[in-house]
C-alpha cells in the first residue's frame, strides 16, 4: 500500500452502527435548540430584561470573534481525543442544558448573560462538531449517496428541535408572561439535557488511534474545503438576517403578531417536509443543480416578500411555505456535500466541521450585529408606534437585503465543479 492510499488514522470507521437512528434524530434536534432558535428570541429576549437591540448585537458579535479561535481548537480537540467521544460529548450536551439554564432561567445582568451564553456556545460548539463528525464516520463507508441519506434524516430532527426551541418560549410566554415563560423555558431545556445524554450513551463510538498525519491548511484548500466554506457563510448571511427581524418583521410590518407562532410551523414544517424530497433529487441528478433550485426559490420568495401589503396574512403564509422548502435544500445538501468531501480527501471531521460551524455561526452574529444596530439608528421600537421610515428600513433588511446576498452564493455554486474534487489527501 503506497502512502497515497494509505488510510488517514484521524478518520473513524464505525463498523455495524445504524448509519440511522432515533438517537440521531434526538441529538440532532437537541443541538438545532442552541442554533437559530437562539438568535430568534434574543433580540426579543434582550428588550424584556432591559438590554438594547445594539448592546446585544454587539454581545453576539463579540462571541462569533471568540469563535474564530475556539472552534477550530475544539475541532483539534475532537480528532485528538476519540477515545474519550462518549465523555466529551456528555460534558457538551449538560454544558449546553447548564447554559440554557443560566441565560433564561437565572436571567442574570449583563455579565452574568455573557457567562451563561459563553457556557452554552461553548457546549453547542462542541457537541455539534462531534456529531457532525460521527455522521461523516458513519456514512464514509457507505459511499457518497449515503452522506445525503443521513443528512435527509439529520436535518429532519434538525427543523424539529428548531420549530420546538422557537415556539415554547412563546408558547409559555402566553400563558405565564414573558419573562416567566423564557424561565420555563430554559427549565425545560436543562432537563432535556440530561435525559438526552443518558438516551444517547451509545450513540457515541470512537478511537484510540492518534493522528499520525496533520492536515495542513493546504490539504483543505485542495479538497475544495475552502470553497464550500465560503458559500456555506454566503449563504447562511440571508438565513440569518430573516431568523433575526422574523418576530419583528410580522408583528410590526405585517401587523399580524397572532400569526407569528404559526408561520414559524409553517416555514420550518415545509423545510422538514421537503428534506427527504431534496435528498432524492440530489441523489438522481447531483447536489449542485438540486441546490441551485433550492437557491433560485429562496430568492424568489425574498421578492415577493418585499412587495406585500402590511395585513398580507395568506401571501405570507404562501411565502413562508416556498421559503421554507428552500431552506430544506440548504440545510440538506450543503452539509452532505461537506461531508462527502471530507470524506473522499480523507481530512478530519473535526476540524472540518469545526470550521463549517464557525462559518455557519459567524453569518448569525453579523446578521445580528449589522441590521439590529441600523433598525434601533432610524428609530425602530419593537412592538411600539414606528415611524413609515423605520418600518420601510425593517422590510428592506428583512426582504431585500437576504435576496442581494444569496445572489453572490448562488453564482458560486453555479461555478462549483465537484468532478475535480480529490478522493484522497496525497
Amino acid at each position: 500500500m503506497t502512502a497515497a492510499s494509505a488510510p488517514n488514522p484521524s478518520v473513524v470507521h464505525v463498523k455495524g452502527a445504524p448509519l440511522v437512528g432515533p438517537q440521531l434524530v434526538l441529538l440532532a434536534g437537541f443541538l438545532a435548540s442552541a442554533g437559530l432558535p437562539l438568535y430568534i428570541h434574543l433580540p426579543r429576549f434582550a428588550t424584556e430584561t432591559g438590554l438594547s437591540l445594539a448592546v446585544m448585537g454587539a454581545v453576539l458579535l463579540a462571541f462569533r470573534l471568540i469563535d474564530l479561535f475556539q472552534d477550530p481548537l475544539l475541532g483539534l480537540a475532537a480528532d485528538h481525543l476519540q477515545a474519550q467521544q462518549k465523555h466529551l460529548a456528555g460534558l457538551s450536551i449538560l454544558g449546553t442544558g447548564v447554559g440554557f439554564f443560566i441565560v433564561f432561567t437565572l436571567q442574570p445582568a449583563l455579565p452574568g448573560l455573557i457567562a451563561g451564553l459563553f457556557v452554552l456556545f461553548t457546549g453547542f460548539s462542541m457537541g455539534t462538531i462531534l456529531f457532525y463528525g460521527q455522521c461523516v464516520a458513519r456514512a464514509k463507508a457507505a459511499g457518497d449517496a449515503a452522506h445525503y441519506k443521513l443528512a435527509g434524516r439529520r436535518e429532519m430532527g434538525t427543523l424539529a428541535g428548531i420549530v420546538l426551541a422557537a415556539l415554547l418560549p412563546t408558547g409559555l410566554g402566553t400563558f405565564f408572561g414573558v419573562q416567566t415563560g423564557y424561565a420555563m423555558f430554559g427549565m425545560i431545556m436543562a432537563l432535556a439535557s440530561v435525559a438526552l445524554w443518558w438516551i444517547c450513551r451509545s450513540f457515541w463510538t470512537g478511537s484510540a488511534r492518534a493522528i499520525e498525519a496533520r492536515p495542513t491548511l493546504r490539504d483543505f484548500r485542495k479538497a475544495g474545503a475552502a470553497g464550500l466554506l465560503g458559500i456555506a457563510l454566503l449563504n447562511a448571511l440571508p438565513v440569518a438576517i430573516t431568523s433575526s427581524l422574523f418576530l419583528f418583521f410580522v408583528e410590526d410590518r405585517l401587523g399580524l403578531p397572532d400569526l407569528a407562532g404559526l408561520y414559524l410551523v409553517l416555514f420550518f414544517a415545509a423545510a422538514g417536509a421537503s428534506a427527504p424530497i431534496w435528498t432524492r433529487l440530489a441523489t438522481r441528478f447531483g447536489p449542485r443543480p438540486v441546490l441551485l433550485v433550492g437557491m433560485s426559490m429562496a430568492i424568489l420568495s425574498f421578492v415577493f416578500t418585499a412587495a406585500l401589503p402590511a395585513g398580507s396574512a395568506w401571501g405570507f403564509a404562501a411565502i413562508t411555505v416556498v421559503s421554507g422548502a428552500a431552506l430544506g435544500a440548504d440545510m440538506v445538501i450543503l452539509p452532505a456535500m461537506f461531508s462527502s468531501l471530507l470524506a473522499r480527501a480523507d481530512l478530519p471531521a473535526g476540524i472540518g466541521f469545526g470550521a463549517w460551524f464557525f462559518a455557519s455561526k459567524l453569518a448569525l452574529a453579523l446578521a445580528a450585529a449589522t441590521v439590529l444596530p441600523l433598525l434601533q439608528v432610524v428609530g425602530y421600537v419593537p412592538g411600539g408606534p414606528n415611524a413609515p421610515e423605520a418600518l420601510t428600513t425593517l422590510n428592506a433588511a428583512y426582504a431585500i437585503l437576504p435576496c442581494i446576498l444569496k445572489l453572490p452564493a448562488l453564482v458560486l455554486v453555479a461555478r462549483l465543479n465537484l468532478t475535480q474534487l480529490p478522493k484522497q489527501r496525497a
